[in-house]
């Protein structure tokens, strides 16, 4: 496994982040793995080098992160690991159980803890940006828990990159603790993030750990142009990703990676996540595992260096999107 840096930090991940809204409660969606299930994914993780995981309060509603967090006990150090955790969504009926206001972050830090059994987390992430809180708000509370050592660093996910540069802009000028990473929606069908939120992380020295690297499953070389969306449990049910993808362009850009991999005697998921791999500021994809097969050819993408003729073929078939995952 390779170590990098994490931005401009001091802290070393693998090259691979394990996501876990896989593992927790399949009432919260039925292509999640129960505990048991997901247990084995995260050990085999630690036996390949994979030292980061990321997890969210709002993926099976807590569950995610009871699961991870006897996962480690059980199988790793604490402090050999890193673990990141998100807070924004709903939580509950109660209108204060939401969104980034300094109640609620302070309320959900705490029940993240509980939940992963530890005494703070590696990075803390806002799940995506809060219209209805000012940033100022969200910053000083942030600021707070990483005084308080309830988290290491902090982190964003899916934000416009105005909204990014006004908050690191912000927590400059009031001396507040920076975010150090941006969880982003990039891959080979969607490449938007090419335009302003990768140079300006770039130029920010921010760690990019993109989300949906296989496009929820859509690079993986099962979905097929004209047949019904059925390839998984998760196609079947995941309306959030008919949103995302599914248009011509996307499966022109699908079928690029199978010709690729093919001529390259590998699998398409081991394309996508090489090209993703291979792009200037890209920390750690953030990968997906519901069978061992996925995990491991992912681990096997690590070896797959791409020419440049091939990225070429890969991006040449795309067109530009709407914002996606905002």
């Amino acid at each position: 496994m390779e170590y990098v840096r994490f931005g401009s930090t001091g802290m070393q991940v693998s090259r691979l982040c394990l996501g876990m809204m896989t593992y927790g409660d399949p009432a919260w969606r039925s292509w999640v793995l129960t505990e048991e299930a997901g247990r084995p994914f995260v050990r085999k993780a630690l036996e390949y080098g994979i030292n980061f995981f990321d997890t969210a309060d709002m993926y099976s509603l807590g569950r995610s992160e009871e699961v991870l967090g006897r996962a480690v006990r059980d199988f790793a150090r604490r402090d050999r690991v890193v673990i990141a955790t998100k807070v924004f969504n709903p939580m509950s009926d109660d209108p204060n159980d939401r969104g980034l206001s300094r109640k609620h972050i302070m309320a959900s830090i705490d029940a993240s803890l509980r939940r992963l059994g530890t005494d703070y987390v590696d990075l803390y992430q806002i799940h995506r940006w809060d219209p209805a809180t000012p940033i100022e708000e969200t910053l000083r509370a942030l600021d707070d828990i990483v005084r308080a050592g309830k988290a290491l660093y902090i982190g964003a996910s899916s934000t416009y990159a105005w909204q990014f540069a006004q908050a690191l802009a912000l927590a400059d000028a009031r001396g507040w603790t920076r975010f150090v990473s941006m969880q982003n929606h990039y891959n080979l069908i969607y490449r938007e993030e090419e335009r302003e939120m990768l140079p300006l992380c770039r130029q920010e020295g921010i760690a990019v750990i993109p989300w949906s690297p296989l496009a929820r499953g859509f690079l993986t070389g099962t979905r097929k142009r004209g047949e019904a969306r059925q390839a998984t449990e998760r196609e079947r049910t995941d309306s959030y990703a008919h949103d995302l993808y599914y248009d011509d362009a996307d499966y022109d850009v699908a079928e690029a990676v199978v010709a690729v991999a093919a001529a390259r005697g590998v699998t398409p998921a081991q394309v996508a996540l090489a090209w993703l791999l291979r792009q200037p500021g890209v920390t750690s994809p953030i990968i997906g595992a519901s069978k061992m097969a996925h995990l491991d050819q992912a681990i096997a993408a690590l070896d797959v260096t791409l020419t440049d003729d091939e990225a070429a073929r890969l991006e040449a078939p795309y067109v530009p999107h709407r914002v996606l995952g905002i």
